[in-house]
């Protein structure tokens, strides 16, 4: 393998970016912005422990529920889990983060940087409510850089086409891989029982 070291050693490979490329960085949430996280039910967590361990968390809720507070905040709830909170220790000790948002049938995605917080309560906690279901901790991101991404990872990729999917009897289930990850005693069928039982507990 050649191992790129440096920047320069990257720089001199792929070059610089346009000028109109740098000019569409943002610091704040504009209308279209507004828009798009309004339109967007699925968004990608991005947090980086103090080690420089990284996480991505998949975070969804019906389309509306991220906040957009300010033009510069925007707030997620968080949603029960599997209580290991890899994103939500990551943000406590370091809280520089990263969020993607995906818009069903959009080839662009919204990329957001900034830094984020946890809370426990505050005023707009009713408003985070789904299914009757008030969350315990939400994510409080103070936004310091907003921009589009282009299509091209969802076009070569062909998302949104359902022609391309696998066909889903070919993949295992989830209750396949932990009995084959994990060992667990109970069998394949009756993990998927379980796991599909445990599913319709969402919030």
């Amino acid at each position: 393998m050649t191992e790129i070291k440096t920047l320069d050693e990257l720089v001199e490979l792929t070059g610089e970016p346009l000028d109109q490329v740098r000019c569409k960085i943002q610091d704040r949430i504009d209308a279209h912005a507004r828009t798009l996280i309004a339109h967007s039910p699925f968004v990608l967590l991005a947090t980086a422990a103090p080690d420089g361990s990284c996480d991505v968390s998949p975070r969804g809720d019906p389309a509306g529920s991220v906040l957009v507070v300010d033009d510069r905040t925007l707030v997620l709830a968080d949603r029960p889990g599997n209580k290991l909170h890899d994103s939500l220790r990551n943000i406590v000790a370091n809280p520089h983060a990263g969020l993607l948002f995906v818009v069903p049938g959009m080839n662009e995605t919204l990329r957001v940087n900034g830094r984020a917080k946890l809370v426990s309560d505050a005023p707009f906690f009713e408003d985070l409510v789904v299914k009757g279901k008030r969350p315990k901790l939400a994510v409080v991101v103070e936004v310091e850089q907003l921009y589009m991404h282009c299509a091209k990872a969802f076009l070569r990729s062909s998302l949104w086409r359902p022609e391309t999917w696998p066909d889903r009897a070919t993949l295992p289930s989830m209750g396949t891989v932990l009995k084959g990850q994990m060992g667990l005693p109970q069998s394949v069928p009756e993990l998927d029982a379980m796991l599909e039982k445990g599913s319709q507990y969402q919030y």
